[in-house]
């Protein structure tokens, strides 16, 4: 017992030493996995570092790095924590969340504390209420994912602030229930994801017009432009369908500093085409070779939840469709505004050039911040 838990102290200080800073690029979520058996839940949540310093501060002596040590010190407090932002029900009696072990994992985003857990006081038999708050009142963008394990089958769920609370049948696994919650999350992640937004809108921008020599000029009329779009737009679907099934599915592994690293360049690439063209004529090529660069940063949201099996196609399914669906709002507000003003002064020179140039500035911002593992920007 003595040589596990030195064997497990050790594991604790490498794990945290290799860890990344307390900021990253990817979205704040935690994994909660629960499994029922016996009537009795157990269960273990992951959460970033870098949100439990937001939440319950870790970082004593503030110099940046969260240390063994420091992270032991607030134990209590993590237990604490967990007891009131985790809460179950099964009809009228509520159960009492006990800590069991504290740990230390790596996620593809950094290091992550494990809270290992058993909830008493509850026979649960047909039916789960559970309530998930961690962070929503610092951060209203976190996600909470779920897996649950009752009766030999797999659910899947997304906490945000709007759904915060939800019901779990146990009889019987909703499957569309599950499908349309990571279709949801999948709209979200390209709604808030800043960077995959303005390299798609660099792509667009130039999409309504035409190269003349070193000038650009209007498209005479919507089709052409329509066209455009569409072969940027697929070109990118096909893209990050491809790199986002083979990274969830475990076939494909890159590390997710090296990944939104990339990222930040190909958004800074893609602006930088539009004020000095080298892609000229081929911004669909541009989008496909760029897409699959992006599509590893969508399968980060769903590679730490460790799904398997029918989980994992419906989760991997209905998170694509709603990246796509996003995506098309995106598009379907974009083009018709571009094709509108796409003959003035404000829409070639303002909204073109200096867009160009503040994407530029700001994706060279991002990409050095990733590389060099510092913050400035707060998105």
């Amino acid at each position: 017992m003595k040589l596990r838990r030195s064997l497990q102290v050790v594991l604790t200080a490498l794990a945290l030493w290799a860890g990344s800073p307390l900021f990253a690029h990817k979205l704040s979520d935690s994994y909660l996995s629960l499994k029922i058996e016996s009537a009795q839940i157990t269960g273990q949540w992951d959460i970033a570092l870098r949100d439990l310093e937001l939440a319950v501060g870790l970082d004593a002596n503030e110099d940046g790095v969260i240390t063994w040590g420091e992270l032991r010190a607030q134990h209590d407090a993590l237990a604490a924590y967990a007891r009131e932002r985790l809460r179950f029900q099964c009809g009228e009696s509520n159960g009492t969340l006990r800590v069991t072990e504290h740990l230390v994992d790596r996620h593809t985003d950094g290091t992550y504390a494990v809270i290992r857990f058993v909830v008493d006081g509850l026979q649960v038999e047909r039916a789960l209420e559970m309530s998930y708050r961690a962070l929503f009142d610092l951060d209203p963008q976190h996600r909470g994912l779920l897996k649950l394990e009752a009766n030999g089958q797999v659910q899947t769920a997304v906490f945000g602030p709007e759904r915060a609370t939800q019901r779990f049948e146990l009889s019987e696994a909703r499957r569309g229930r599950q499908f349309l919650a990571f279709a949801g999350e999948g709209v979200w992640h390209i709604w808030i994801g800043f960077d995959h937004i303005l390299f798609l809108l660099a792509l667009l921008l130039p999409a309504v017009l035409a190269r003349n020599g070193a000038a650009w000029s209007a498209l005479p009329a919507f089709r052409p432009a329509f066209i455009n779009v569409l072969k940027i737009v697929t070109a990118f679907t096909v893209a990050h369908s491809i790199t986002l099934s083979l990274a969830t599915l475990g076939i494909v592994k890159l590390p997710s500093r090296w990944v939104e690293s990339a990222i930040a360049a190909s958004v800074m690439l893609a602006a930088c085409n539009n004020l000095l063209p080298f892609f000229q004529g081929r911004a669909w090529l541009v989008a496909f070779l760029f897409g699959l660069i992006h599509g590893f940063g969508f399968a980060n949201v769903l590679l730490d939840l460790g799904l398997a099996g029918k989980g994992l196609v419906l989760a991997l399914v209905g998170f694509n469709l709603g990246v796509e669906a996003g995506q098309l709002a995106i598009v379907g507000v974009f083009l018709p505004i571009a094709f509108v003003l796409r003959g003035s002064w404000f829409y070639q020179r303002l909204t073109l050039q200096l867009g160009s140039v503040a994407i530029v500035l700001m994706a060279g911002t991002w990409m050095c911040e990733r590389v060099f593992d510092f913050k400035w920007l707060p998105f």
